[in-house]
């Protein structure tokens, strides 16, 4: 196993923070949470709305964590036998930590953010820079206030490149990420109808989003969707953030980074681009035209580093989508044959949604299968859930979709709008949803599973895998199908 570079020690961490530590060591991790810690770790106690890590700081130490930063209130008339540097506040303290990484990084930074496609985006844009040289970047889903800072205070000194996700449901919270990450170079994917319950519309959505320019200087680029509908007021925020490098991407004739000619396929796309005088053709090797309008926004952030598109797009081939994100995996059947399952069940937006029900209707179901959809409410839409819901009827019908479950209070405005052929099963909870989907299922079906994270479509997927485990115990005489 590679050893871990040493991220902070005791003396770096007292200039970040202020504070000086209680005693040297040096630490090639950093943790908030006590459940993850790994020897060599760096533990900040975060004091939380619903839980205190303050209550696990020797949970921390005797898992190897080799100091803890905690808070002067928790401490006072404490015997402290590890250890440690006493703060303020904890969470403050991790936000130090992520300001002096950011002051002393040579890495070339890149945000990202957008209503839609910013982890596989990230993911592919690192998997690309990876190849070029050390690259850094947000792990899972940590892109929030906590998050972010995290990400950056484990951000090792030899990285090259670091590539940070902006997440944000409220105006104000990507300024402050932003202002943090002073990112390089900054992709705004699209802009799209989510967390309406939070704002007044889609132009105020994009003026949310555009706050990731409030953190870069005028040396930076912006990256672009040229077919938003609100292209022209982000890139105006660019322009008043003092930012005069923007590059675009799109199918738009306008487009610096534009998309020719596109093959959409079961478990993979194809892709044919034209970037200045060269035209590139190259495989994703995820399904969906969102994966493919993805590759372009990275295409677009290797061209401003300077660094070359050609070879950048050779890495797409090796590109999966995730669990949760569009993964796809065939599931053995009990009585015989197996059903394809596409794993969209991490969260759902209008935008995503569409998007997973075009790659559903892209695929051809064998031997008799149908195309089937489980889905379930999207959140955060305000007044316009029911509409937003409503609406997909006519993508399902578009797209082909044989049968359709549906669970969640606001999915029963599309369940109503359903012809009564599509109609599978309506549950107001997604567990009371399950055995009618999996009774439903038959050799050579392909399902596709999504909704929002509140939503917990997890029990479905669940379900669905254990149907493979169910296979996989049965007789082997059985399992042979004679």
């Amino acid at each position: 196993m590679k050893q871990r570079a040493i991220l902070w020690t005791s003396e770096t961490a007292r200039l970040a923070v202020g504070t000086r530590s209680s005693e040297k060591w040096a630490a090639t991790g950093v943790s908030i949470d006590s459940r993850t810690v790994a020897p060599g770790d760096l533990f900040v106690a975060l004091k939380g709305p619903n839980h205190d890590a303050h209550d696990h700081v020797a949970q921390a130490i005797g898992e190897g964590a080799v100091a803890a930063i905690v808070n002067a209130e928790w401490a006072q008339d404490k015997a402290l036998s590890f250890p440690h540097l006493i703060v303020k506040d904890t969470m403050e303290a991790l936000i130090a930590l992520a300001r002096h990484k950011r002051a002393t990084t040579k890495a070339k930074i890149i945000g990202i953010t957008g209503s839609v496609g910013k982890t596989g985006t990230k993911e592919t844009l690192a998997a690309a820079l990876a190849k070029i040289g050390e690259t850094h970047k947000t792990m899972g889903n940590l892109n929030n206030h906590i998050g972010l800072p995290l990400t950056l205070a484990r951000l090792p000194d030899s990285a090259r490149f670091a590539v940070l996700e902006m997440g944000m449901n409220h105006s104000g919270e990507i300024n402050v990420l932003s202002r943090l990450g002073r990112p390089d170079v900054a992709i705004i994917t699209t802009v799209e109808a989510v967390h309406l319950e939070f704002f007044d519309g889609v132009e105020a959505i994009a003026d949310a989003k555009a706050e990731i320019f409030s953190g870069m200087d005028a040396q930076g680029t912006a990256i672009l969707f040229r077919e938003s509908p609100v292209f022209d007021q982000l890139k105006s925020h660019a322009m008043a953030s003092g930012i005069h490098k923007v590059l675009t991407f799109g199918t738009h004739e306008d487009a610096n980074i534009r998309l020719i000619d596109k093959s959409l396929h079961a478990a993979c796309s194809a892709a044919t681009v034209q970037l200045s005088s060269k035209t590139l053709d190259y495989c994703i090797g995820a399904p969906g035209l969102h994966w493919v309008m993805n590759s372009l926004a990275v295409l677009a952030a290797i061209k401003a580093l300077g660094e070359d598109p050609v070879a950048a797009s050779a890495t797409f081939a090796e590109i999966r989508a995730p669990r949760g994100r569009g993964a796809y995996r065939q599931v053995a059947l009990a009585k015989g044959g197996s059903f394809g399952l596409i794993d969209e069940s991490y969260n759902a937006s209008p935008a995503s949604v569409r998007a997973a029900i075009a790659v559903l209707g892209g695929t051809h179901p064998k031997d008799g299968g149908r195309r089937i959809a489980v889905l379930g409410d999207m959140r955060e839409l305000g007044p316009t859930g029911p509409e937003l819901h409503a609406g997909l009827a006519e993508d399902l019908k578009q797209a082909n979709i044989d049968l359709i479950f549906c669970c969640g209070p606001l999915m029963k405005f599309l369940w109503d709008k359903l012809p009564p052929a599509q109609q599978g099963a309506y549950a107001e909870i997604s567990t009371n949803i399950v055995d009618a989907v999996c009774s439903a299922l038959k050799p050579g079906d392909i399902i596709t599973v999504k909704g929002s994270l509140g939503t917990n479509m997890a029990p479905i997927i669940r379900a669905l895998d254990m149907l493979g485990s169910q296979t996989s115990r049965a007789p082997v005489a059985q399992a042979a199908g004679g």
